[in-house]
């Protein structure tokens, strides 16, 4: 893996995927694994309950500079002010709006989500740390 680090301008052209958080291991920020009632990172070992876990947010992203097409992931509290919440508190309104819908899918984002990220990204120009 190299160790250069450069910016990069580029303009978003679609959304990898509808899963913009994830439940984060709080000392290797690895995605745990969860059951219903405790958490396990395969990665570090660290343990705990269910209640106790901590979001962090995973935006997958293909995006475009004027030569050459790139898949990046963009991670991390950065992405709050976009969604105007912490990936805990988004987390929360998951929750609450699939329970309230029936959505048996618990990962499921809610369609409104998707097209309100979509909407906020698509067609934009960033500037990308790699």
């Amino acid at each position: 893996m190299s160790s250069v680090r450069g910016l990069l301008a580029a303009s978003v052209i679609s959304i990898q995927n509808s899963c913009f958080i994830y439940p984060a291991c709080q000392k290797c920020f690895s995605r745990l694994v969860l059951d219903s009632r405790r958490f396990n990172c395969l990665k570090c070992g660290c343990t705990g309950e269910a209640k106790d876990v901590s979001y962090r947010y995973r935006l997958s992203l293909k995006i475009a500079d004027t030569d050459d097409l790139f898949d990046i992931t963009v991670f991390g509290s950065c992405l709050d002010p976009f969604f105007g919440v912490t990936a805990e508190n988004l987390q929360r309104c998951i929750q609450d709006f699939n329970q309230l819908s029936g959505e048996t899918n618990t990962d499921a984002s809610p369609g409104v989500l998707v097209q309100a990220v979509e909407t906020c990204f698509i067609g934009k120009r960033f500037i990308f740390g790699v």
